[in-house]
């Protein structure tokens, strides 16, 4: 039998030393409250926008499959199709050749008034039931055959109960003009209920795609497959999970999909990798002797544009420079980055070392002049560990 009181005792009982949390957000707030590790996951209310170059037949087969599996019960499943313009008639017509029913006016009103409770919370009674069962209960009947309720919407938000998240065979249906107009309705939707979660994507196009996945408020955008299958690594290479984080914008403490590493405990035997003696540190005199006056930025030009090494050098000298104070500069204690350093024996000090230049060395028999203001990547100092490769000043 189960209770709050009795799920706030085993939250709180010596015994339990991690929580993990799958549920709305009272039930994660009572996890994060309790004093114990926990892993807290969030709603999702996961939009599928299918974009004029996308192969509609598939799309629609991929919303449809996500949104039927277990009636629509896993938080990652499409809520909501985002159709563009140009293509709405041929998705209306794969959603019916695939045995979607359309609702007209007064179906989608009655169904409203049923997934929405009163006080505007989802009525739990319609979760993960079939369409049939669903219809009945709204006041209205539909075919053996169909596997999906979809209804127009036209806003998101309270008012529009189609627009929230039914973890049932129930989609909203939006039409917009142009990916840029389908990517605010996205994230409109993502921001009622599902931040941080799960989006789908159906495209050819990969700038838009790469729009999608790299400025939407979700964690796991589903490229060119169902959001529940995708979402939880059945059709792609995200870990295997169904506890999907949300991330900081949804309130919970990570956006991966919990796996069984989330709930270890890992120890690490740490083996020195370089010696302290062997890294250089620059000293720093009293901040009194350092004149703070602004100096003007100065124009850095690449030796070799395009030089990746070049341009490291160029950036590291510019922020030496602007950090560096006339007197300083005077006095030779912080010389100016573009002199050249020489080393101990004679040679000119490189500015900057990378693992390349150490395998370089490494296969010729020679070594590399450096100084205290040389950059070594640290992948170089690996490379160099043990092989006797720099010359120091």
């Amino acid at each position: 039998n189960v209770t709050r009181e009795g799920t706030t005792e085993l939250m709180q009982n010596r015994a339990t030393r991690m929580i993990l949390a799958t549920g709305g957000p009272g039930l994660v707030r009572a996890a994060y409250s309790s004093g114990k590790p926990a892993f807290g996951v969030g709603p999702g209310n996961a939009p599928a926008f299918i974009e004029r170059t996308a192969n509609v037949k598939k799309a629609v087969r991929d919303v449809l499959a996500g949104k039927t599996f277990d009636h629509g019960l896993l938080c990652s499943s499409e809520q909501a199709i985002v159709c563009d313009l140009p293509i709405e008639e041929a998705v209306l017509a794969e959603l019916e050749r695939n045995h979607a029913y359309f609702l007209d006016d007064q179906e989608r009103a009655m169904l409203e008034r049923l997934i929405q409770l009163p006080q505007g919370g989802l009525n739990t009674a319609i979760v993960g039931k079939s369409p049939q069962f669903i219809a009945e209960s709204a006041g209205f009947s539909v075919p053996d055959e169909v596997v999906c309720l979809v209804g127009r919407a036209s806003g998101v938000g309270r008012e529009h109960p189609l627009s929230m998240e039914k973890l049932s065979p129930i989609l909203a249906f939006f039409v917009e003009d142009g990916w840029e107009s389908g990517c605010e309705r996205c994230i409109e939707i993502l921001n009622f209920g599902g931040l941080g979660h799960t989006l789908g994507i159906h495209s050819k196009d990969e700038e838009i795609i790469m729009e999608f996945g790299l400025h939407k408020p979700a964690h796991r955008i589903c490229v060119n497959t169902s959001t529940t299958h995708g979402s939880v690594g059945l059709t792609t290479g995200v870990p295997p999970s169904m506890t999907l984080g949300c991330g900081t914008p949804g309130g919970n403490i990570t956006s991966d999909n919990i796996t069984p590493l989330h709930l270890i405990n890992v120890k690490r035997l740490a083996r020195e990798t370089r010696r302290i003696e062997d890294i250089t540190f620059d000293p720093v005199d009293d901040e009194k002797d350092i004149d703070e006056t602004p100096q003007p930025e100065a124009e850095v030009t690449p030796q070799l544009a395009g030089d990746l090494r070049e341009v490291v050098r160029a950036t590291v000298e510019d922020y030496v420079r602007e950090r560096t104070s006339p007197a300083e500069a005077a006095q030779g204690r912080f010389p100016a980055a573009s002199a050249t350093t020489q080393s101990a024996e004679g040679r000119p000090a490189k500015d900057f070392v990378c693992e390349e230049d150490v395998l370089h060395a490494v296969r010729n028999g020679s070594r590399i002049a450096v100084s205290a203001r040389t950059i070594i990547t640290p992948a170089a100092r690996d490379a160099a560990e043990g092989r006797n490769v720099f010359i120091w000043d």
